[in-house]
């Protein structure tokens, strides 16, 4: 086999080099003609002479948007790279090309090692290349995070830029202007629209627009802060800028920021990988085991080892996901899914399909539609309540036909593996002799006869299979006892082969698995849900940074903080858009609304001195607290930051360690001490047996 193999490389060598060598010939004649001298002649002195990886990018990524499956990843990374390189069309497109190129580089090899690996299991062949088309939205978002993340990391210097800038033009607009002349920093884009935002006729509305697109919300408190103090004027507080003080501020938070991803980033690098690595080692360890304990071979071939096979591809999917969202649930980038025109919305837009997916969907005004909406806010869900149940009807639909296939498949194994076991007896030490195997084969290939014959018969006697055994060559010499052991044991196979067949508990196995499936998408709000609960100390902590920035602005009322608080919050939006929305009815009501609503405490203590601010007291002195306490919030928000991670740690651990250990022990420890035994129990039974 590995000779053919060698054969067709050559092959398929000399008959590519055979395909060059005429194009070169076709190409060389055709730059003999005087239209493409000409043109050679006109490019000479425009055209670069050394290779440029910046031409190739721009070609690859005109190819991949002609691809029609790849281009659906061209177009997700563009549209997060639209927001870093803003109106820069050039820069988009070749960062594009390179992240997917390289992921490409990765996943293709892996695919291919797949088929080689599993060419004789071709449903664990079908899963594995299902899985890793999902590993390569791994791989995407992992290169744009990369990006994202060294915008942050340019941040800092960005704003240290500032500080000297603003000390020498005293003016926001003039500094951010010229720190943003070096071309080679992305974050010098976003300074360059933010400096367009300032100086443009009608900022106000342009930096609503920014905050839409802006990469983190870092960046959308610096261009609000340049903005209230170019509107209001800068201030001294305590002998300095209060601009620089906030700017100092937001540079204090990013560098928790990337303190925090950085440990997220230590902590999760090999989760993924882990959680990943069952799949791969299934194969191997099941040829290890039966190489070296032939006594597993029954098990591991036959119907319990594809059983568990299934179990341990299904845990590894969803370890491998939930693993996904636990490390991303704390990014601030930005949601940059296609949520105006998906599959989903083209599905729903059909008539006969919008007619049964509303037959799912409660209806408006009842509790459980209320509940499922408030389910999709609360998860931060960008899906529409439509997406969600096209979501959970596609999903059952093909997980009750993927569990008829699978059920199918597992009787097919189960016969297959009577139709080509050899017929002898295992014992713990080994395996067989070459000799022994081919007489078992032999001996196999006899009894197929006899259930060729009787397959599917279901009243088929013991005194039947005497007959035909009999009747064949094989047997014409053999003894009384020997033909007795062959009925018994041709009888066994017999009864293995008609009972594989779907059976109504299958079925109704099916059901309840499409009704699990049919629960996913809600499962995994809920884990949304509760991931984000873990997020809920530091976002308040982040609300006191912006109503500290904010208090001693002049003209800043409880309703621009508010405002403010709406467009940074994720958890508590909902909550903080109501009060917003509200506001104009009555300030204190509002408010009081808003704080029924919340059960967070240190968020219910903020609510309060906001009402204290509208009704009583200046916003500086209802928050006094926050600028004297400074270095107390920044260490409790540091600790609140390390529990965070010590948490997320601890659950992405057990999640993503538990197909691994179920690998482990269900694949190869079970199986070896259980059969070991039973093989053991067997030939004490049959040596004492033989002894009486």
């Amino acid at each position: 086999m590995d000779n053919q193999i060698i054969f067709y490389i050559m092959g398929g060598a000399a008959g590519a080099f055979v395909i060059i060598i005429l194009l070169y010939y076709i190409l060389s004649k055709k730059m003999q003609t005087s239209e493409y001298k000409r043109i050679q002649k006109l490019q000479q002195g425009t055209k670069e002479k050394k290779f440029s990886a910046e031409v190739l990018f721009q070609k690859l990524y005109l190819t991949y948007m002609k691809i029609p499956f790849i281009k659906r990843y061209a177009l997700k990374i563009r549209r997060r790279l639209e927001i870093i390189n803003i109106d820069d069309e050039y820069n988009t497109r070749k960062g594009t090309a390179k992240i997917l190129t390289k992921s490409l580089a990765i996943i293709v090899p892996i695919m291919l090692i797949t088929i080689i690996f599993t060419s004789g299991n071709y449903l664990l062949m079908f899963i594995l290349l299902i899985f890793e088309l999902f590993m390569i939205d791994t791989f995407i978002d992992g290169s744009v995070d990369k990006i994202d993340n060294k915008i942050l990391t340019e941040q800092i210097d960005f704003f240290s830029e500032i500080r000297h800038a603003y000390h020498e033009y005293n003016m926001v607009e003039e500094a951010i202007y010229q720190v943003s002349q070096d071309d080679e920093k992305d974050v010098s884009r976003q300074g360059e629209k933010i400096y367009e935002i300032l100086i443009s006729d009608d900022p106000e509305m342009e930096l609503e627009k920014y905050y839409d697109i802006a990469p983190n919300s870092f960046l959308k408190e610096f261009a609000g802060i340049s903005y209230l103090t170019k509107e209001f004027g800068d201030r001294k507080v305590d002998g300095a800028s209060l601009y620089l003080k906030n700017v100092n501020n937001i540079t204090q938070e990013m560098q928790l920021e990337i303190l925090k991803r950085d440990k997220l980033n230590y902590v999760f690098q090999s989760l993924s990988i882990i959680s990943i690595a069952p799949v791969l080692l299934l194969e191997p360890l099941k040829n290890w085991a039966i190489s070296n304990f032939t006594f597993t071979s029954s098990w591991y071939l036959g119907k319990p080892g594809m059983i568990v096979q299934i179990i341990i591809l299904i845990l590894t999917f969803l370890s491998y996901i939930l693993v996904r969202k636990l490390k991303d649930n704390g990014s601030t980038a930005a949601n940059t899914k296609n949520t105006e025109n998906p599959w989903q919305e083209k599905l729903y837009r059909k008539k006969p399909i919008k007619k049964i997916v509303d037959l799912f969907i409660p209806k408006e005004g009842t509790k459980e539609h209320r509940k499922i909406k408030q389910l999709l806010k609360d998860s931060a869900s960008s899906q529409k309540i439509q997406w969600l149940y096209i979501n959970r009807i596609a999903l059952a639909i093909v997980t009750f036909f993927a569990s008829i296939i699978i059920f199918t498949q597992l009787h097919n194994v189960a016969i297959n593996y009577v139709y080509t076991e050899p017929t002898t007896d295992y014992n713990i030490i080994g395996g067989l002799s070459e000799k022994d195997e081919r007489k078992a084969m032999e001996l196999t290939e006899q009894d197929n006869i006899i259930l060729d014959q009787f397959r599917g018969k279901i009243n088929t006697t013991q005194e039947q299979i005497r007959m035909a055994v009999e009747r064949l060559d094989y047997y014409e010499e053999a003894e009384d006892e020997e033909i007795d052991t062959a009925v018994e044991r041709i009888y066994n196979k017999l009864q293995i082969i008609n009972s594989e067949y779907m059976q109504w508990f299958e079925l109704l196995l099916a059901c309840v698995f499409a009704v699990i499936g049919y629960m996913a998408p809600i499962w995994i709000l809920y884990f949304q849900v509760k991931m984000r609960q873990l997020e809920m100390e530091d976002e308040v902590m982040q609300y006191q940074t912006i109503i500290m920035m904010l208090m001693r602005i002049e003209r800043v009322n409880v309703e621009i903080i508010l405002e403010w608080l709406e467009r940074y919050s994720n958890i508590f939006k909902p909550q903080i858009t109501r009060c917003v929305n509200n506001y104009e009815a009555g300030a204190w009501e509002a408010l009081e609304a808003m704080k029924e609503e919340v059960s967070y405490m240190p968020l219910v203590r903020i609510i309060e001195s906001l009402q204290a601010a509208v009704e009583k007291i200046p916003i500086k002195d209802a928050f006094d607290e926050l600028d004297s306490e400074r270095d107390y919030y920044q260490e409790k928000r540091k600790e609140s930051n390390e529990r965070l991670i010590k948490r997320k740690g601890m659950i992405g651990k057990f999640i993503g360690f538990a197909p691994m250990v179920c690998m482990f022990v269900g694949y190869l420890i079970v199986p070896l001490v259980f059969i070991g035994l039973t093989s053991m129990s067997s030939s004490f039974s049959s040596m004492t047996s033989t002894s009486t």
